[in-house]
């Protein structure tokens, strides 16, 4: 039995119309591939050009003593390490326990034929202190005695490694760049500033999280939750603020932004795995003024360094950033009023689509 001419021609305009529906879902998923794969590029570069190969980078030593002795083991350290090592002299242990103390140090070696002995400060960086503990156990075994290591600065009990801090900051990193997206998703008719002030709230509660999960839930932090509360919330608000400003600016491209501002570059120069002095120029570059970092450190001088060891510098960093996003909140303010103005809204996407690009996009940066 044949089919009609007419059956025979609708089967034909049937496959001509699949053959361009099916052209242009390939090209959307295409599309919306692209940022998956743009974050797994920048993930692949940012961490493992900050994390792959650590190794010494200008780590500042000191040799404690002013014999000959002394004089001697630090020449000997810094023609055999060059730009690894920065080894200077101290005259005594208490100045040495002094530098450490102000966070200038990652380790000062007193020199013994029995009983050699290296000070550290474990609560400025872990695997600094460890970095330091090896070279001088070298230094310690080729005289044949046994390195006795002293921990000047502990770390609370609650984070043995030190690096507990820095999983505070992902927690809060992620409950804010998070909330860009949905702020940017579902507040998309909502003014400017309404939306800015929804930000600043949420920013806040994010910063409690993070601090009640960092205090009385893990013990991470045992003392001063009050200050570190403040710097969360300093924290959090300026990568609100710049997220949202942002998303006016850039739409479905403000998630991969903020990864690699708030992620990629953020947590690679923060300092909770590897401060700089482990770590290539560029990262450690970034570490002297990169929010991240100022949390960080901030809150590791709080809580373990009496002097503050650069605190107010790292408060400073963060209020900056904030400013920073104050400042991208009002370019978005000017121009979410130049298009009312101009009787056209800013170009958002479709709402249905652009809920979904940052759903998306959120789902893999999370």
């Amino acid at each position: 039995m044949t089919a009609s001419p007419a059956a025979a021609t609708g089967g034909a305009h049937a496959h001509a119309h699949a053959a361009p529906r099916l052209s242009h879902s390939v090209g959307h998923i295409v599309l919306h591939l692209v940022t998956p794969l743009l974050m797994c590029l920048g993930m692949g570069l940012a961490y493992l050009g900050a994390f792959h190969a650590p190794a010494p980078h200008g780590m500042k030593v000191a040799v404690v003593g002013t014999g000959p002795r002394a004089q001697l083991l630090a020449q000997t350290l810094k023609d055999k390490a060059g730009d690894a090592l920065d080894v200077t002299t101290l005259p005594t242990r208490h100045a040495a326990e002094h530098q450490l103390m102000d966070r200038d140090l990652a380790g000062a070696y007193l020199p013994s034929t029995e009983h050699p002995r290296l000070l550290v400060a474990k609560a400025n960086s872990d695997t600094t202190a460890t970095a330091a503990e090896t070279v001088f156990r070298l230094v310690a075994d080729r005289d044949g005695a046994a390195l006795h290591v002293t921990d000047i600065a502990p770390t609370s009990q609650g984070d043995p490694t030190g690096q507990g801090l820095f999983f505070v900051l992902v927690t809060i990193s992620i409950g804010s760049y998070a909330s860009v997206a949905a702020i940017g998703a579902a507040g998309a008719t909502l003014r400017l500033w309404t939306r800015a002030a929804i930000g600043l709230a949420t920013s806040f509660v994010v910063s409690v999280i993070g601090t009640v999960l960092a205090g009385p839930v893990f013990h991470i932090v045992d003392h001063d939750l009050a200050g570190v509360w403040g710097m969360a919330w300093l924290y959090s608000a300026g990568i609100v603020a710049i997220g949202v400003g942002l998303h006016t600016f850039l739409k479905r491209w403000t998630t991969l932004t903020m990864m690699a501002l708030f992620v990629m570059l953020n947590f690679t120069t923060s300092g909770g795995i590897f401060r700089p002095e482990l770590q290539n120029g560029f990262f450690g570059a970034l570490h002297a003024f990169w929010n991240g970092a100022g949390f960080v450190e901030g809150v590791r001088s709080l809580l373990y360094f009496p002097s503050g060891a650069g605190l107010t510098g790292r408060i400073v960093s963060l209020v900056l950033w904030l400013g920073a996003g104050l400042v991208a909140l009002a370019a978005a303010d000017t121009a979410e009023r130049r298009a009312r103005l101009a009787g056209a809204a800013p170009a958002p996407l479709p709402a249905v689509e652009e809920d979904a690009e940052e759903e998306i996009g959120e789902a893999v940066a999370v």
